[in-house]
């Protein structure tokens, strides 16, 4: 990852996507593939055990495996041969049943499947965090007035807990949404070399759903090698949410502002300062989640873009929607962890609030003033966004996956 990358990511995302963690993948997909032929009787058991315990990705030098994959032009292929060759030095006669009627997009699918079910469990933890956080500053502050801006310029009252419970909303919508589509999408890929599972005499779809058992993924009921929807819908919603956290971040940013200045981002040593000028803070969470939300319609648009894919197995469209999909998920895991981080701990000036209200007010007919700055107008708001909140707690406590 490029240096003026890695700030806009999380260390845990980048390992999920690192070379060594998805060859790991890959090698639990070929132990498994052999697994699940021996067990429905393809070849003999011990060619199974033979290659399982060669599937270990510390065996294996993953940066030749890296480098030979731009030759090959797949990186299963130097992978396969590798693991090939150290399974026939330990028993010849089981080095045939490697990666036997299997494909390489069969391999690489269903690995970017495994990394990426890691990478949802980490977006999801922290989207967790991020909606708790923003519920209750909504509860907190249901009733606290605060000016509403439209079109840039202030407009009337309404409540700082009527603000969270819209910033919140996407965020529920995004947890739920997020949830059912990865399970759409993270199934296991295997369809041999044109999708029909030729070479495995009829017993393709029982080895499909052993491994898929066997991995923790999904059994699709058939290949999906050129069928990128379900995988797509996930990228989808994985732009959206980085739509939404950045929304989120551009309203902070706004807020924080010294001439607003009604919230602040936490801060601590080596966070948020200027080398040059020692008076400011800047909101460097807000500025991760701006970046994402920049960067992802670009990566989500590449998704789209490579779904026309030819024939059986795609050339060139599939090896680009790739490329683009760790980029797409290191940039969401950056902000949602970015907002998990500042949220809980977000500062909120009542008072500052207040008073530019009162300036704004002292500025203005009285009789406009009084009918759009009457502070009865955040309580009503405020009433709002406590019922708005009480609807998204029992939605989130009726849904049937972990937080």
């Amino acid at each position: 990852m490029s240096i003026f990358e890695s700030f806009l990511s999380t260390p845990e995302i980048q390992d999920a996507f690192s070379d060594r963690h998805f060859a790991d993948a890959m090698l639990r997909f070929e132990a498994a593939l052999a697994r699940a032929q021996a067990a429905e009787g393809l070849f003999p058991e011990a060619a199974a055990r033979v290659i399982g315990a060669h599937c270990e990705v510390d065996k294996f030098d993953v940066g030749a495996i890296v480098r030979a994959s731009g030759r090959a032009g797949s990186v299963a292929i130097p992978l396969v041969k590798a693991l090939r060759e150290a399974v026939a030095q330990a028993d010849p006669s089981a080095a045939p049943f490697v990666h036997f009627g299997s494909t390489s997009q069969d391999v690489i699918d269903s690995a970017m499947a495994l990394v990426t079910h890691d990478a949802m469990t980490l977006i999801q933890t922290d989207l967790a965090t991020a909606v708790d956080a923003l519920l209750q500053l909504a509860t907190q502050h249901a009733a606290t007035p605060m000016l509403a801006r439209t079109l840039m310029q202030p407009a009337s009252v309404t409540s700082f807990g009527f603000k969270c419970a819209g910033w919140v909303a996407p965020l529920v919508r995004s947890r739920s949404r997020l949830h059912a589509a990865a399970q759409h999408a993270l199934q296991l890929q295997l369809g041999g070399a044109v999708g029909t599972l030729a070479q495995m005499r009829g017993q393709g779809a029982a080895v499909r759903a052993r491994m898929a058992k066997d991995l923790g993924l999904g059994d699709p009921g058939a290949t999906w090698h050129t069928q990128r929807d379900e995988w797509v819908a996930l990228g989808c919603a994985l732009g959206l949410l980085a739509g939404s956290l950045g929304k989120i971040a551009g309203d902070i940013a706004l807020l924080g502002q010294y001439e607003v200045a009604e919230v602040a981002e936490p801060s601590e040593p080596g966070r948020g300062g200027s080398s040059a000028m020692p008076h400011k803070r800047n909101p460097v969470a807000s500025m991760v989640a701006i970046a994402a939300a920049h960067r992802a319609p670009q990566r989500v648009a590449a998704l789209l873009a490579a779904m026309p894919q030819q024939h059986e197995r795609a050339l060139g469209a599939w090896q680009a929607e790739l490329a683009e999909w760790p980029q797409l998920l290191k940039s969401v895991h950056g902000s949602v962890r970015a907002m998990a981080q500042a949220l809980p701990g977000l500062q909120v000036d009542a008072t500052r609030m207040r008073a530019n209200i009162d300036r704004l007010r002292a500025e203005i007919p009285q009789a406009a003033a009084d009918e759009w700055f009457d502070f009865a107008l955040a309580h009503n708001a405020g009433a709002i966004a406590l019922a708005e909140v009480a609807a998204m707690r029992t939605q989130l406590s009726t849904e049937d996956f972990p937080r």
